[in-house]
This record gives structure tokens, C-alpha cells and sequence, in this order.
């Protein structure tokens, strides 16, 4: 049970790191970024570049990983998603079915592209140790590369909720969430902080698919499943919280490993799906999301 435990919860802080960023676009522009999955391919081919092509040390690539996630992010905001939303009054009553299909032809432009430029082929990044080596867990023995950047990845995390949590800009952020219209009424520029919500989003991404592609290797398609794992741990932690993303990403990872345990390892993935319908059946507004009837 402990394997089981320890295993989600790695799994889980990848899933967070993903989510999160997903849940802060709903929570500003109150629309899903199909294009997310991007932000990760785009980390991992980053990562793996520098570290096979460059014989880049693997921490240090980790940060170009993380910075060209954070400008991807900055120029949709900029060049794609802002003439959206500049009129609140439009973007409010019109503009929202717009924004979904701009995330979702850029997602498919994405990968078209790195199917160009790199190739189908898989380019698996360096472990920031050698993938062979093993430690132990709480009893349990686990590649170190997984340890180190679980570690790495939930520190990250943290400081991103935390800077989301108590700094000036991040409590715009939660201003701009709650009432984008009110928000500019106190002064806060609402284009900034979408701005902001994008590069964190992108950041957050790419620095996962960077720590994971030593284990799942860049390719055009590689950001597909994270983008859907990352779906279902906003809808099952509440679209929108911050805080419930966080739990439905840990929570899935451990349910993904009861159910490859002792269901079969075949269909780990698909139980996320399983997750997903549940969700929508028994709690639509998720773990910590609020039932809302507008009139």
C-alpha cells in the first residue's frame, strides 16, 4: 500500500503542476486552453534538446525548459487571446465559444509544426541522475530520477501557489477570477494579469514535461495525455480552485495506481476517464467547486 501511496503522489504532483495552470486560465478567461498539452511538448523538447544535443547539465536545462513554456504562454496571451476579451461586456456575452476554438486550431498548429521542424521520432531528455540508479521510500524502492523530480516539481508548485496566494499580483489574480468587471473598477489592470495567469500556466507546463521526458520522450503527440489528465483533476477538483486542483491531481494519481494494482496495469490510463464520468454524475462541481445557477 505504501508503493501505492508513494507512487500516486509523484504522479499526482506532475498532474498538479499541469492542472493548476489550466485552472488558473478558467478561473481569469473562463474558457479551457486546449492547447495546454503544447505548453508541456514544447517543455520536453526544450529539456531533451539541451541535455542529448547540447550536452547541457540536467538541472541547468530544466530553467530554459521553464522560460520558454513562460514565452510561449506570453505571446497566445498577447497575439491570440487578448483582441478576445479586450471589451469585458463582449468577451462576456459572445466571445468565449471564440477563445476555444483559437486554443484548439493553435493546438493542432502545434503539433503539426513539431512534426515538421523535429520529426515523429521520440527524443527522450537526460534523468538529472542516471535513470538506473534506485533509492528507498518509506520502504519502497523508486527511481531516484522520479524522486528528485517529484521534489523539484512540488517545490516549484508550491512557490507558484504561494505567489499566487499572498503577492500583490497574485491576489489581483484572485480579484480578476472572482469579478473581472469589479476588478477594474478597483484599479487592477485585468490585461496584465491575464498576461501573468498565461506565462505561470505556460511555466508550469513545461517544467513538468522537462522532468518527465527522460520517462516519456518528446514527440509531437507527448502533451495529448497530460492535457486530458490535467481535464479531469480541474473538473474533479472544481474548475476554477487552485486548491482543488491541487487534491483531485494528487488524488488521481494514487486512484491511477489502486486500479493498475489491482484492476490491471493495461488500462491505468483509462481510469481517469472512469474518474471523469463519476465526477459528472455524482459531484459536477467537483471537490471544491461551488454549484452556481445564473439567472
Amino acid at each position: 500500500m505504501m508503493e501505492i501511496l508513494v507512487t500516486g503522489a509523484i504522479m499526482g504532483t506532475f498532474y498538479a503542476m499541469l492542472a493548476l495552470g489550466l485552472s488558473l486560465i478558467f478561473g481569469i478567461l473562463k474558457v479551457v486552453n486546449f492547447a495546454h498539452g503544447e505548453f508541456f511538448m514544447i517543455g520536453a523538447y526544450t529539456y531533451a534538446i539541451l541535455t542529448r544535443t547540447f550536452g547541457v547539465t540536467s538541472f541547468l536545462a530544466v530553467l530554459p525548459a521553464a522560460l520558454m513554456g513562460i514565452a510561449a504562454g506570453l505571446i497566445v496571451e498577447r497575439l491570440l487571446m487578448r483582441p478576445l476579451y479586450q471589451r469585458y461586456m463582449e468577451w462576456a456575452t459572445l466571445r468565449d465559444e471564440y477563445a476555444v476554438i483559437v486554443t484548439f486550431g493553435l493546438s493542432l498548429f502545434l503539433i503539426n509544426l513539431a512534426n515538421q521542424v523535429f520529426g515523429p521520432y521520440q527524443i527522450s531528455g537526460a534523468g538529472l541522475v542516471p535513470l538506473r540508479e534506485r533509492m528507498q521510500v518509506g520502504g519502497v524502492t523508486l527511481s531516484t530520477h522520479r524522486v528528485l523530480a517529484s521534489i523539484l516539481g512540488a517545490s516549484i508548485l508550491l512557490a507558484a501557489y504561494l505567489l499566487i496566494k499572498y503577492t500583490y499580483w497574485g491576489k489581483a489574480v484572485q480579484a480578476v477570477a472572482q469579478n473581472r468587471f469589479g476588478a477594474a473598477i478597483a484599479g487592477i489592470d485585468s490585461t496584465r494579469v491575464s498576461l501573468i495567469v498565461f506565462g505561470i500556466s505556460g511555466g508550469l507546463a513545461a517544467v513538468a514535461g522537462a522532468l518527465l521526458s527522460p520517462i516519456f520522450p518528446a514527440e509531437p503527440f507527448a502533451g495529448a495525455f497530460p492535457a486530458v489528465k490535467s481535464f479531469v483533476v480541474v473538473v474533479l477538483g472544481g474548475m476554477g480552485s487552485l486548491p482543488g486542483s491541487i487534491i483531485g491531481a494528487y488524488l488521481l494519481g494514487i486512484l491511477e495506481q489502486v486500479g493498475a494494482v489491482y484492476v490491471s496495469y493495461t488500462y491505468r490510463d483509462t481510469f481517469a476517464f472512469l474518474v471523469l464520468i463519476l465526477t459528472l454524475l455524482l459531484r459536477p462541481q467537483g471537490i471544491l467547486g461551488e454549484r452556481v445557477r445564473e439567472v
